[in-house]
């Protein structure tokens, strides 16, 4: 088990106090798992406490044991109430504060009025893009863990040239890599930030299942093996000469990344071969144009623009009527972390050390979806690659 290193977590906090100094906010209060864990290094219930000045307090109602042997803060202590809250920071010497930031992204509305009146008079202000921005630009030992991720991913995606064939269905295929993906390390939990978004280990799907729209916030979406799951694989069966698309999420240690290939059993029709190459050269230009200073929009619309260059105005990233505005998202803790590539972020600029997938991906009703992605890490002078798996188009 990796215990996050007490430099990790002194580095982190004293980026977001940093922030939290500029921004004339008195303190950090942080209680969603994904946050605990970056600023913790354990994910018990309880609450992250981050003076602006000062050392952090993790106060924990459950499970204080695990807490206290997973985390490297100096001050772990119990709360058995969070009525409690300010006697333990009164024993730090932790000064109460007169506002304080708190995840409204994420803060479901019943907890926040209580945690409102809990902390009042204390003015609450929103700290959620603060959180963001900390978290966007990886440490080396993140990027480690990411390299390790992308190890398994590799494993994943040969092991799947194995386990495809004609006549199986999309979800034994899912469910065959999955229990690979697990043996290897995968941890079987994919963290979202967005409400209302999930998603399993990933996708298969093949033919025109993989032209399924969904109310997922994706290019792709499938038929999902009932309405109350509504995407992913189904339990369509395999056939020779049709696109199947691999999306997959392989997280190890609290990290993930996310990659795509297209294989199919047979070759593919030629308008759908051409279409994976298109989508492979719209990649080399985004390994052109990324690094640091560039703003994400605009290499969102550089690349859309090459996509309706060559044809796929209406199936670039989507079906018409269902695209999507992004081509890229941020990976980490959680699958959709900054940077965007998308629609809306004019003002925000790459950095070194973020990371990022990017998946240009073409969608054709009828026949079903080709693409690839990729998962990327901003360097000093562009891009460097963190999966690495052959992006060939696999005809078995």
């Amino acid at each position: 088990m990796r215990i996050t290193p007490t430099t990790e977590l002194t580095n982190r906090f004293l980026t977001l106090q940093n922030l939290l100094q500029q921004q004339q906010i008195d303190a950090a209060f942080l209680v969603q798992n994904s946050d605990l864990f970056y600023f913790t290094g354990s994910i018990q219930q309880g609450v992250y406490y981050l003076p602006a000045e000062g050392e952090p307090a993790y106060l924990v109602r459950k499970d204080y044991g695990r807490a206290r042997m997973e985390s490297g803060l100096k001050n772990v202590l119990p709360l058995s109430s969070l009525k409690q809250l300010f006697e333990q920071l009164r024993s730090l010497n932790i000064p109460i504060p007169k506002n304080v930031g708190m995840e409204l992204d994420v803060l479901p509305v019943q907890q926040f009025n209580r945690l409102k009146d809990l902390l009042a008079p204390a003015e609450i202000v929103d700290l959620s893009l603060l959180l963001r921005q900390v978290r966007a630009v990886k440490s080396d030992y993140e990027i480690g863990i990411l390299k390790d991720s992308a190890l398994i991913m590799d494993k994943v995606f040969r092991h799947a040239k194995e386990v495809i064939a004609e006549g199986k269905t999309d979800i034994e295929v899912v469910a065959e890599l999955e229990c690979f993906a697990r043996k290897e390390g995968h941890q079987g939990i994919t963290r979202f930030r967005g409400f209302n978004s999930e998603i399993s280990f990933g996708h298969v799907f093949s033919g025109p299942d993989g032209a399924v729209p969904t109310f997922l916030d994706a290019p792709l979406g499938g038929m999902g093996p009932n309405p109350a799951v509504g995407q992913g694989a189904s339990y369509k069966i395999i056939a020779a000469g049709e696109p199947i698309i691999i999306d997959l999420v392989v997280a190890f240690d609290g990290y993930l990344v996310d990659q795509t290939r297209t294989m199919s059993i047979g070759r593919l029709p030629e308008q759908l071969r051409k279409a994976y190459f298109d989508m492979l050269k719209i990649q080399e230009h985004l390994f052109a144009i990324a690094k640091p200073g560039v703003a994400w929009e605009q290499i969102y619309l550089e690349c859309c623009h090459q996509a309706g260059e060559m044809g796929y105005r209406d199936h670039f990233m989507g079906a018409a009527g269902a695209q999507v505005s992004f081509v890229g998202h941020g990976v980490g803790i959680e699958v959709d972390e900054y940077p965007f590539i998308a629609r809306g972020f004019k003002e925000q600029t790459l950095a070194e050390n973020m990371t990022f997938a990017f998946e240009p991906k073409v969608v054709f009703p009828g026949l079903g979806a080709v693409g690839v992605e990729n998962c990327w890490r901003v360097s000093s002078d562009g891009i460097k690659r963190l999966t690495y798996t052959d992006e060939s188009l696999v005809e078995l």
